[in-house]
């Protein structure tokens, strides 16, 4: 289940509104209905804990390694980061469409390219040109 799906189940679970769920947590309801229909993450990571707080569930309840990669990149690296992170994720699915590697091999070689994202970003750091920022 993708952490839209989650995030749906449990707060129905729990009984709450999404009204409810915003308010407790510190966003706007159109925040959760981002998360919710529109499958939108959380712009700051602590929002995640907030939210398992609320729904009296961990984070791990919420997210899939999947959503934690994408979250991650759009915590370190903006809506460029996250979308990078999204293309990565969506090529794996299509590598393993054919069904021929066992589900702990498929998670291996996920794990080994966002490795590789992460390295790729974190050297092409230094390559970044550097950004004047207008202190008005």
């Amino acid at each position: 289940m993708s952490f839209a799906e989650n995030l749906r189940r449990l707060r129905k679970e729990k009984g709450m509104t999404q009204d409810q769920l915003a308010r407790q947590i510190g966003v706007g309801k159109r925040a959760v209905i981002g998360y919710e229909i529109e499958g939108r993450y959380p712009k700051k990571h602590d929002i995640y804990q907030k939210i398992a707080d609320a729904l009296g569930c961990t984070t791990n309840d919420l997210l899939t390694d999947t959503d934690q990669f994408v979250a991650k990149a759009q915590e370190e690296y903006g809506s460029r980061g996250r979308k990078q992170a999204e293309d990565a994720v969506n090529t794996i699915t299509g590598l393993f469409a054919g069904g021929e590697l066992s589900e702990e091999d498929r998670d291996e070689v996920a794990k080994a390219i966002q490795d590789a994202y992460w390295y790729a970003k974190e050297r092409n750091k230094k390559y970044a040109p550097f950004r004047f920022r207008d202190s008005n």
